[in-house]
């Protein structure tokens, strides 16, 4: 008894020391790939709450941040598909949907500028990439791992995807990228 008691303790303790470590960015990430700091929130809480019963079970096999951000990464999808069902549920009974998105838009979009504006105008795989590079200062290697890609085709992608940001963005992309 007291021996599962110290093990709970332990993992208790090593959870709250990763999770302000990590909170924070991880946040970020969410806020940055699914718009609205609403979403980002309620997929944070999520993730924790995987880390800490799955914490237990982390072999070690990659590093800490990359299992940590995949499971961010697999959660975003998951609250993104399910915006996008709800969005064309909304369009499909014909409600307005300005009414509805114009709560969670705005506070997303008004008083964020840079890489958020910017995101906006790439698909949802190469605004991951881009979020785990400049939010979460991941590694090729380690973006590839959490996306299930290869490493030639996430730079490929990344590059890509700044390119496109490039174009679009031509006047101001050397005083931000």
């Amino acid at each position: 008894m007291a021996r599962a008691h110290d093990e709970l303790f332990h993992i208790t303790r090593a959870y709250e020391e990763l999770m302000r470590r990590y909170q924070r960015t991880l946040f970020n990430v969410c806020a940055r790939y699914l718009g609205n700091d609403r979403d980002a929130d309620d997929v944070c809480q999520e993730v924790m709450l995987k880390v800490l019963y799955g914490l237990k079970n982390f072999e070690g096999k990659s590093k800490f941040k990359t299992w940590l951000y995949s499971i961010t990464y697999n959660e975003c999808i998951t609250q993104y598909r399910k915006e996008r069902r709800k969005r064309r549920l909304i369009d499909a009974l014909s409600v307005d949907p300005l009414e509805e998105a114009s709560e969670e838009k705005a506070p997303a979009s008004e008083g964020k500028g840079g890489l958020d504006r910017w995101l906006e105008h790439v698909n949802p795989i190469d605004r991951e990439i881009l979020v785990l590079r400049f939010v979460a200062e991941l590694e090729f290697q380690e973006i590839a791992d959490i996306m299930h890609m290869g490493l030639s085709a996430t730079k490929m992608r990344y590059k890509r995807a700044l390119d496109r940001l490039r174009e679009k963005f031509s006047d101001s992309t050397e005083t931000y990228l």
